[in-house]
């Protein structure tokens, strides 16, 4: 089975094509891009692995851990979006940062330029250091852009959790503070959810109720453990 789609009953896990990620080695662990739209759940999908037993990487956390203030993303963000991004503490600002990127394409490549090599890094030294400590274990790379970046391309499994617009902007408001104009520029940020699912392995639906949620996450966990 290539991958499934959860819904909210038994009747709707059904196996599903579309991905087309070959395991990468014969490593013994699996490297699984975990991504979605804004807001569709994925962190939550996350948390549900990381219980199941899987190593999770979030790939954000590691995006402040790399602009902490004085580290060379620092310095670049700052020498090329100028001092009005920092906090008076001289961390960023990721609100303002956020704001203006998300206004104008140019500028959100040149920051993910700045950002996502290092990540990408730090995220190869973890996953490292994971298969060294637990070598028979699912790694899970918790990515917003994983296709935006081309991050598909290292892993061996891809999961996309979706949702449809209306959650996606409802959350956003509630969690973000933003309007409703703003919501949509930062789903529109990203690739259509539907160019994701199409190019996913397994296919979840973050608007499952929680409880069924975890119980096809477990099942999931289990498919990909056997992989490793």
């Amino acid at each position: 089975m290539d991958g499934y789609t959860a819904g909210t009953s038994e009747k709707s896990i059904e196996p599903r094509c579309g991905g087309n990620h070959p395991m990468l080695s014969s490593r013994p662990m699996i490297l699984v891009g975990l991504t979605g739209g804004v807001a569709t759940g994925k962190s939550t999908v996350a948390r549900m692995f990381a219980r199941c037993g899987a190593v999770v990487i979030d790939a954000d956390a590691l995006a402040h851990q790399v602009v902490k203030p004085g580290k060379p993303a620092w310095r670049e963000i700052i020498k090329t979006f100028g001092p009005s991004v920092l906090n008076p503490d001289r961390t960023l600002n990721r609100q303002a940062l956020g704001a203006l990127v998300f206004r104008h394409p140019a500028q959100l490549r040149r920051l993910e330029q700045i950002i996502h090599p290092r990540v990408a890094r730090e995220q190869a030294r973890r996953t490292r250091e994971a298969a060294r400590h637990q070598p028979k274990s699912v790694v899970i790379y918790d990515v917003p852009l994983l296709f935006e970046a081309k991050i598909d391309a290292r892993v061996d499994k891809v999961v996309v959790v979706t949702a449809n617009r209306d959650t996606q902007i409802t959350r956003l408001k509630k969690r973000n503070g933003l309007t409703g104009a703003e919501a949509i520029r930062r789903i529109r940020s990203q690739w259509p959810l539907r160019k994701k699912a199409a190019a996913s392995d397994y296919l979840l639906d973050g608007t499952t109720p929680r409880r069924r949620l975890f119980t096809v996450v477990k099942q999931l966990y289990a498919e990909l453990l056997a992989l490793a």
